[in-house]
Order: structure tokens, then C-alpha cells, then sequence
């Protein structure tokens, strides 16, 4: 059996992570359910998510809806308390380099950063963003992480880059020179945060009365670290609703688990 929760697993929160993942293990266990008794961190975290062993991981919104969804079972979302946001939900920031001035629409012809084609907060928002106002983002630059992309644009090696909210908290909390070169654009509309899922073969309600139970069980230390608040039974629904943008055609060949 596996468990892993790999979305926002930065070196500087890992501890408060494994803590946070001891209190899931021992909240399953409780319930008379099979746990690992450590994160799974020795591979490529996508290879987890259809494993028939799986007891736990984190995923994102795109993938689930393209891929995962009723392969996997769905348990919820985390809320990370981010304002004017439902519970449940995220958005993504979209940053620019700070000395340069314009509009979102200044930006929509310029080199957008993003972490992964199947990434919700780094492609489908600033798409689906652009859409909106009858724009694109053709000229892309793919950094494999979002942390990357705030790189690549502090250092000018793109124009523009879409980081969810939880990751530019990092962001600004862990890497505050690259932050300090970067401002806020603009903001997309929420969509459901990263789900949390396990295998087809559960029953989410347990797996999701642990892991709201691990979260209210946080030491204060803990929760500023990883901005947990909550945990949200968003349904399957809300997350198949949101857009899928189509791959620019260079790109077509580029889809990948990230």
C-alpha cells in the first residue's frame, strides 16, 4: 500500500507534512483501516494515483477530471483559508516581472511560464482566464513546477506565469527574492482546490473523516505551515465542470502527468 501527498511537499514544510500525515495514518488505523506508516517519496508521484494499494494522495483538478476521474475515488478538498475563496476552493495569481507596468490584456501575446499542460492552476486558469475576454496564451515555456515558473519570470526568462494561491504563499514565504521581483496581475476566477483521492475500490467517507481530523488535530506551528483550515466533501461534479483547455498545436505531443 502507498500513500503520498505530493502537491505541496516543499522541503521547508516537509516535516510539518510527515506530522500531518502521522495523524492521518493514525486517524485511518482508528477506523480499522490499512495505513503506511511513512509518505511514499521514492518515485514519480503520478504512477500512484491508479494504484489498486493506494490509501491516499493529492492530485489536481485537471488531471482528475481528464484522467482520474472514475478510475480513482474521489475523498475531497483541503481548505487552505484563502481569501474570497469558498472553502474547498483555490485560484490561481497571475505574475508578472514588478517594474512592468499593463493590463492582463497586455499580457495575453506574451511568453506564458506554466508548470504542466495538466496542471489546472498553471494552464487551465490562465486558458480559461484568457478565454473569458476572447484571448489566448500561445507562447509557452514549460518549468515542470510552479516554484520554476516564479523563477523564470523573476529572471525574465518568460513574461507572465499563473501560480496557484497555496504556492505563491510559498513562494513569497520561502523564495522571497524571487517574490519581490514579482507583482500580482490579476487573479482567476476559483475553481475546486487539489482533490484528495484513493483507490476506486474505497469508501471516501472514512478517508475523509481522517483527514479532517488530522487537520483539526495540527499544532499551531503545523497549520501556518501548511495553511490548512479545513476539509470539504466537493463533489465529482464541480470539478468536471471546469474547462479543459485544448494544447496549443506545438504542443499537442507535450500532455504528461505532473
Amino acid at each position: 500500500m502507498i500513500a503520498t501527498l505530493p502537491m505541496y511537499d516543499w522541503a521547508e514544510v516537509r516535516p510539518a507534512t510527515d506530522r500531518y500525515w502521522g495523524l492521518i495514518r493514525d486517524a485511518l488505523r482508528d477506523h480499522g483501516l490499512p495505513a503506511p506508516e511513512a509518505l511514499d517519496r521514492s518515485g514519480g508521484y503520478t504512477e500512484a494515483w491508479l494504484r489498486p494499494d493506494l490509501v491516499l494522495s493529492q492530485t489536481c483538478g485537471l488531471p482528475y477530471r481528464a484522467a482520474l476521474h472514475g478510475r480513482v475515488t474521489l475523498v475531497g478538498a483541503p481548505d487552505y483559508g484563502l481569501p474570497d475563496t469558498p472553502p474547498g476552493y483555490y485560484h490561481s495569481v497571475l505574475v508578472v516581472a514588478a517594474d512592468r507596468e499593463g493590463t492582463p490584456a497586455d499580457f495575453f501575446g506574451a511568453r506564458l511560464a506554466i508548470n504542466g499542460f495538466d496542471s489546472q492552476s498553471g494552464w487551465g486558469a490562465p486558458q480559461n482566464f484568457a478565454a473569458a475576454a476572447g484571448a489566448a496564451f500561445a507562447d509557452i515555456v514549460v518549468t515542470g513546477a510552479h516554484v520554476h515558473s516564479a523563477q523564470a519570470v523573476a529572471e525574465g526568462r518568460a513574461d507572465i506565469a499563473a501560480i496557484d494561491a497555496q504556492s505563491w504563499r510559498l513562494v513569497e514565504r520561502h523564495r522571497p527574492v524571487w517574490a519581490a521581483r514579482l507583482r500580482i496581475l490579476a487573479r482567476t476566477p476559483p475553481t475546486p482546490a487539489t482533490p484528495y483521492i484513493t483507490a476506486l475500490s474505497h469508501d471516501p467517507a472514512p478517508y475523509a473523516l481522517a483527514v479532517a481530523s488530522a487537520i483539526a488535530a495540527l499544532s499551531e506551528a503545523d497549520r501556518a505551515a501548511l495553511d490548512l483550515r479545513g476539509f470539504e466533501r466537493v463533489p465529482a461534479s464541480a470539478y468536471l465542470a471546469v474547462p479543459t483547455p485544448a494544447l496549443p498545436a506545438q504542443h499537442a505531443g507535450d500532455l504528461r502527468a505532473n
